[in-house]
């Protein structure tokens, strides 16, 4: 089978990049990206690719250069799911916030919504291609949607998770570590992950694509995301042990990161994790294991996401500590919202959490990041229902420029590990905030000694 037209449902973080390449890279197939948010869809196409929703460095070049030619963004659902012969589905699965599993397992409703909606348009033969992050045997449930409420329409599931890292996504679709695709074991299972290898097969070397059952490809992404986010967990939780004895953490990840059994990704000591996937994926994989009585292997997993809730509260109780036990309407700036560098999004950011927890104390925030809107951060804040909207507008100031935010300010702390922060002129900086002037540098990117013999009074994470 060769495949000529493919659906996106979903034009979010997942669907739009991915799509783009995919049309980029293969001109001969129609890419056509669905979503029912107009405005989104409306932005996806502004002629000024600048302007697109999401932004990672590089993106916008390949929307502009596909858009048009194979490329499409769309709110007509029913017609793209028609006409594809591949139906992505890229839609958000957050966790739940009601009922069974609150809190920790995923919220499949749109997942579920979308399977509905293809039985229903269906007239042809589909292959259905899972794209979100979902638990296992979610394909299970899929299938018996479209196989039973369908118009006598064949599908074929197959799983096939991104991995992309934010910031950084253009280039992990460009260049991936591999593709994994997995599906029946039946013929008709066959065929259809061959001619998705084939898709890819076009950029990507064909001894990067793994081919596996449904039920392993599904449970790969959530592994994936758990054993990063532990690293992340496991140095941070050595950063406070670092505090403590005097050891420095950023020298004994080096110093480990050098084993090669070990390696040095994802052993860099910061405030904590975020985004929209670590959390959520090792939630849901506790929530899995204890469906299956599984407490132990649950317990172990949930501990990954205390030890980082805990790293949050203690960078924000650090500052209070330090700055004499009261930050009651103190200016405390923060450079940096999004969760990591070179992305807009900002879910379950840092930020976020230790904002809030400052806010409680009575301090003003001032921030400021290069790629995050204002409204956007008033949006986070509320979302959390910890105070009023009006409280919230009043307690956060939000600036278009670093030294305005900076200064007047009593203390400043690094939530995102932005570039641009690391070439500031840091003495003018000084000179502008109440003294003394504490820097509390949350990702470890500055130069602690240089930043003391300006006259900062400087705090890293794990030093």
């Amino acid at each position: 089978m060769e495949i000529t037209k493919i659906c996106c449902i979903g034009a979010g973080y997942v669907g739009g990049p991915t799509m783009a390449v995919i049309a980029q890279k293969c001109p001969n197939i129609q890419v056509t990206v669905v979503d029912l948010n107009e405005q989104r869809i409306k932005d996806w196409n502004d002629p000024n690719t600048d302007n697109i929703p999401i932004y990672e460095p590089g993106l916008a070049e390949i929307v502009a250069e596909a858009r048009g030619r194979n490329l499409f963004f769309s709110t007509e659902v029913e017609k793209a799911i028609d006409e594809a012969q591949v139906i992505f589905i890229s839609v958000n699965t957050p966790t739940k916030t009601y009922g069974k599993g609150k809190g920790m397992a995923a919220d499949l409703k749109y997942i579920e919504l979308c399977a509905r909606q293809i039985a229903k348009v269906a007239k042809q033969n589909k292959i259905v291609v899972e794209k979100s992050t979902l638990p296992v045997r979610t394909a299970e449930a899929i299938k018996s949607i479209l196989d039973n409420t369908g118009n006598g329409v064949q599908f074929q599931i197959l799983s096939n998770p991104e991995f992309l890292a934010e910031g950084t996504a253009v280039t992990d679709l460009l260049n991936p570590d591999r593709i994994l695709i997995g599906g029946d074991t039946t013929p008709e299972g066959q065929d259809a992950i061959n001619a998705l290898v084939n898709v890819y097969a076009n950029w990507v070397d064909k001894t990067k694509i793994l081919k596996t059952n449904v039920w392993s490809s599904e449970l790969s992404k959530l592994t994936a995301n758990a054993f990063l986010a532990q690293r992340i967990s496991s140095i941070n939780a050595m950063s406070e042990l670092c505090e403590k004895t005097g050891a420095d953490v950023n020298e004994v990840a080096k110093a480990i990161g050098m084993d090669s059994r070990i390696g040095s990704k994802f052993l860099k000591a910061s405030v904590g994790f975020g985004g929209s996937c670590f959390q959520k994926d090792i939630l849901n994989l506790v929530y899995i294991a204890k469906s299956y009585g599984l407490n132990e292997v649950a317990d172990y997993w949930e501990q990954v996401i205390i030890m980082n809730d805990h790293q949050k509260r203690r960078f924000s109780n650090k500052i209070v500590q330090t700055l004499y036990n009261t930050v009651a309407d103190k200016k405390i700036t923060f450079l940096g919202w999004a969760f990591k560098k070179d992305t807009n999004d900002t879910r379950e950011s840092a930020a976020i959490y230790v904002a809030d927890d400052l806010i409680n104390e009575q301090a003003k925030i001032s921030v400021y990041d290069p790629k995050v809107s204002r409204n956007k951060m008033l949006s986070d804040l509320d979302y959390l229902q910890t105070r009023s909207v009006e409280e919230n507008s009043k307690a956060l100031s939000i600036f278009e420029d670093a030294y305005k935010a900076c200064e007047g300010a009593h203390a400043i702390a690094i939530l995102t590990e932005w570039d641009e922060f690391t070439t500031y002129d840091w003495q003018k900086i000084y000179d502008s905030m109440h003294k003394p002037a504490f820097l509390f540098d949350g990702r470890n990117i500055l130069n602690a000694k240089e930043l003391e013999s300006i006259g900062f009074i400087y705090k890293g994470i794990g030093s």
